[in-house]
């Protein structure tokens, strides 16, 4: 299917929009700072053992609830019955409340547990998870700068860098803005988020290149309206058959799934809406045209 729709009559605007929103988000980032959830905060790991394979993971987790543990993190760990739970709180051989949590979860499923270990998680672990994450994306974003510039050009990798930058930021900023939970699960969300978005800004980008070279007398804007136009089909049935499976998983996907499919969701709209309004348009400021891929050839030529 083809279109013949005018973008770059509103890539001004949305650039402008755009701007606002990376403001917003980084002030938000900056100043309420992000939720960090028990993964890089520190607190309690309990890992149980059940008789009855039948208990969910709610089930468990509704009976902490009653209990001032702060954030708490339950899930199934290794066979069916085996469960880890993690709370924000450190016990810190407080056997009080230890005793008080064995209490509520006997009473809750009324059958023997098998209490596999007890040990608290100091901020030190916490730490060293954060900076693994954050060295992970980097590395991510460093090696998809290398690839597109050797690609195409340095315009179209600076381009797709700055296009990643507002995704992830946007991202992080609603996070921020609504305080929900950041886990390695989000860590994980905002990795793939990249991979997406790289994967639409780069279909386009390849199409802005053989137009460069099919219309030399065309403008950017025009080439790079154009290009989008061709790709348009593409980029929606992508973006909406990957949302159609993500609003299921967040849906039916269960409490633990939440975060991780809301983060993909968000990427994914960001993701298709920065290809469009910001990837693209960002050559023009970049200066791209048909003489730099003229350049890039003469370069090659012996």
């Amino acid at each position: 299917m083809k279109y013949n729709l005018n973008f770059s009559n509103y890539f001004k605007k949305f650039n402008f929009l755009s701007l606002i929103l990376i403001l917003l988000s980084l002030i938000f980032i900056i100043f309420k700072g992000l939720n960090y959830g028990i993964d890089f905060k520190g607190g309690t790991l309990i890992e149980i053992r059940l008789e009855n394979k039948n208990i969910e993971v709610s089930k468990l987790r509704e009976s902490l609830k009653e209990i001032n543990l702060g954030d708490i993190n339950v899930k199934n760990f290794g066979e069916k019955g085996d469960f880890l739970i993690k709370v924000e709180k450190k016990l810190n051989n407080n056997e009080s409340l230890i005793s008080e949590i064995k209490t509520s979860l006997n009473s809750t499923l009324n059958e023997e547990i098998n209490y596999r270990r007890i040990e608290s998680v100091g901020p030190k672990v916490s730490s060293e998870l954060l900076k693994s994450g954050i060295i992970s994306i980097g590395l991510a974003l460093l090696m998809m700068l290398f690839y597109i510039w050797f690609r195409f050009e340095w315009q179209f990798s600076l381009g797709s860098i700055i296009a990643l930058f507002h995704d992830v930021v946007l991202t992080l900023g609603i996070f921020s803005a609504l305080s929900i939970e950041i886990n390695l699960s989000i860590v994980a969300a905002v990795l793939t988020i990249v991979g997406y978005s790289m994967n639409d800004t780069v279909v386009i980008y390849d199409r802005i290149r053989e137009n460069l070279s099919k219309y030399n007398k065309l403008e950017i804007n025009n080439i790079s309206n154009l290009s989008v136009n061709e790709t348009l089909s593409r980029t929606l049935i992508t973006s909406v058959t990957t949302l159609l499976a993500l609003f299921s998983i967040f849906i039916l996907g269960g409490e633990i799934l939440k975060g991780f499919s809301f983060a993909m969701i968000l990427g994914v709209i960001i993701g298709t809406y920065s290809s469009i309004f910001v990837a693209s348009p960002v050559l023009k400021y970049l200066k791209v045209s048909h003489k730099t891929l003229e350049k890039k050839e003469e370069k090659i030529v012996p």
